[in-house]
């Protein structure tokens, strides 16, 4: 079994849209922020500059993420979710090695990410790649508790 990381199409929005609402539901609530963003990504993410991802697990979607532009040498990680059915099976650690890749491959100075300490299996996948905790932080979504950044070479 392997997991194949593919790039955003109108098709799969939907599941962009399902997969991050069930985290959200399940462990915080839906910001408006979200709402704006999961409503239409391609506006919010792939028109001003960044990216989203799937991961297939046996051709179906298991996972998704988003790399966000905040400017050209600096994305956010952003709405990263692996469905429920496939958690276990190595698919967060592929879309991790993928999205270090893209971001040499994107020639990017840092990865930025905001996350929430309750999420300990997320934290420790996230230090696992690399990144470190930054002191002090402000960010729009309520439930970010930490921000985290690696930097790219």
């Amino acid at each position: 079994m392997s997991v194949k990381i593919i790039p955003f199409e109108d098709a799969l929005a939907t599941h962009f849209t399902a997969l991050n609402k069930a985290w959200l539901q399940k462990y915080f609530e839906v910001e408006p922020i979200d709402e704006e963003m999961l409503s239409n990504p391609r506006q919010y993410f792939i028109d001003k500059g960044g990216f989203i991802f799937f991961a297939l697990y046996n051709n179906e979607v298991a996972g998704t993420f988003a790399l966000l532009k905040n400017t050209d040498k600096i994305f956010e990680l952003s709405k990263m979710a692996v469905d429920e059915k496939f958690q276990g099976k190595k698919i967060g650690n592929a879309m991790m090695e993928f999205c270090l890749q893209e971001a040499k491959n994107l020639h990017l100075e840092k990865l930025i990410l905001y996350s929430n300490t309750l999420l300990g299996p997320a934290i420790h996948l996230y230090k696992k790649f690399g990144f470190n905790e930054l002191p002090e932080f402000k960010s729009e979504y309520k439930r970010a508790n930490i921000k985290m950044e690696i930097d790219i070479k």
